[in-house]
């Protein structure tokens, strides 16, 4: 059966910066992202995605002609919410008071019709859902994800040998090494939750790795480095330092010492030498964030937030990020001194004020940063940072100052 997976409209825009470049059930969290998730449990080679038109390119419907399970991209599955959504049959939806999380449609071409009128037959969730709505929520879930995706990514197999006879492991029966990993001389600690080694990775000399962690595959860890639990570091990163309660969502690095907590990066960032976050103020008071959906600093309700970097944004050595920091697409930060805590996308500078980073020089800088890793930076990728860029100029501010004094030249002059 078709499985899609739909951007709830009334979540996506609150996972902005995140959701400028992908869809919501692209997010990672844990070891998988939630359309990994869904993928697995219902046990579909593909799944597709119902979400922005700019997007669609990048993450295609598939096949949209007939029935279809169309599933809230924003949802994590469990073992039981997977055995109901399996249960419904044609024309019946699933909600969770008055989130629809999920329904069986006959024809799924009529999908946005269905959703806005009604289905001919409604059940309630067995239990409360998981829901990712705000970006400190990916943070805040990620070490039950991890829990919860090691046990269905391991059930049934035999991990891989430690093979090292310099590494110290606690808790062995918590640790899964899948093939071709390569650990030197490292800690790893599993007693208070799983460790997830995936293919091809690396644990360099000296590492402590406490879990719940997952390293994706062909990521590292790097030497001496400090994981401190619930952290996720996604396929092809490389990160080392302290790193507590945080997410790398694939292809970024953060090579060096400096702490990162409670943070949200995104694919093909870069953290300079010796970036900080601080996850805690001062006055231990909770802490604020840029909200792009209401256009203002929301209260998240939490003490600890660091970090929130959008796709493509690096920041130069010795950044310092303050507590609640968002950071749209394709910024660029450096210098002295703390930047401000809502940096827009296309950002150039730091403390001392920023440009705008134009499009061919993001486009200069991704096409070498993504050949590293042997990935094209296509048209594909180049339209949806286009569109990105047109949705985000209203955020930066110094844009409209320009233009408006540019006007008023104008009109001086024709007087």
């Amino acid at each position: 059966m078709t499985v899609l997976l739909f951007d709830d409209p009334a979540i996506r825009p609150n996972l902005l910066p995140f959701t400028f470049t992908r869809p919501v059930a692209a997010l990672r969290c844990g070891i998988l992202t939630i359309a990994e998730k869904w993928q697995r449990r219902l046990g579909e080679e593909t799944v597709g995605y119902l979400t922005e038109p700019y997007l669609q390119a990048k993450y295609p419907a598939g096949n949209t002609a007939g029935p279809a399970l169309v599933i809230n991209g924003a949802v994590c599955p469990d073992e039981l919410l997977t055995r109901q959504v399996q249960a419904l049959q044609p024309g019946e939806a699933l909600y969770d008071d008055e989130l629809l999380v999920a329904a069986h449609l006959a024809d799924a071409s009529q999908v946005a019709e269905l959703i806005q009128e009604g289905f001919g037959k409604t059940h309630n969730v067995a239990e409360p859902v998981e829901v990712i709505k705000h970006p400190w929520h990916l943070f805040l879930r990620n070490g039950a994800e991890i829990r919860q995706d090691f046990a269905l990514l391991t059930q049934g197999r035999q991990s891989q040998p430690v093979g090292d006879a310099h590494t110290i492991v606690y808790a062995p029966e918590n640790i899964f090494i899948e093939e071709g990993v390569k650990i030197r001389a490292a800690i790893l600690n599993a007693e208070d939750g799983p460790i997830y080694l995936g293919k091809n990775s690396q644990v360099h000399e000296g590492a402590i790795i406490k879990g719940p962690l997952a390293l994706g595959e062909g990521a590292h860890i790097n030497a001496g480095a400090k994981m401190r639990g619930d952290n996720t570091v996604g396929p092809h990163c490389k990160v080392g330092g302290e790193v507590g309660n945080s997410i790398f969502m694939g292809f970024s690095n953060k090579g060096h010492d400096g702490y990162v907590g409670n943070s949200v990066i995104g694919e093909w960032c870069n953290l300079g030498a010796d970036t900080n976050t601080s996850n805690l103020k001062n006055n231990y008071a909770p802490v604020k964030i840029w909200s792009h959906a209401q256009n203002r600093f929301v209260n998240t309700g939490q003490q600890f937030c660091g970090l929130m970097m959008g796709d493509h944004s690096k920041c130069g050595i010795n950044t310092m990020f303050n507590t609640g920091t968002v950071v749209g697409v394709a910024a660029n930060i450096f210098g002295a001194g703390f930047p401000r805590q809502f940096i827009p996308s296309f950002s150039w500078g730091g403390a001392s004020g920023f440009e705008t980073f134009r499009l061919n020089k993001v486009a200069e800088v991704a096409e070498r940063v993504m050949a590293r890793r042997s990935l094209p930076y296509d048209e594909v990728e180049k339209a949806i940072m286009t569109k990105v860029f047109e949705l985000t100029t209203k955020d930066r501010v110094w844009e409209r100052a320009t233009n408006l004094a540019a006007a008023d030249d104008n009109a001086t002059i024709e007087l």
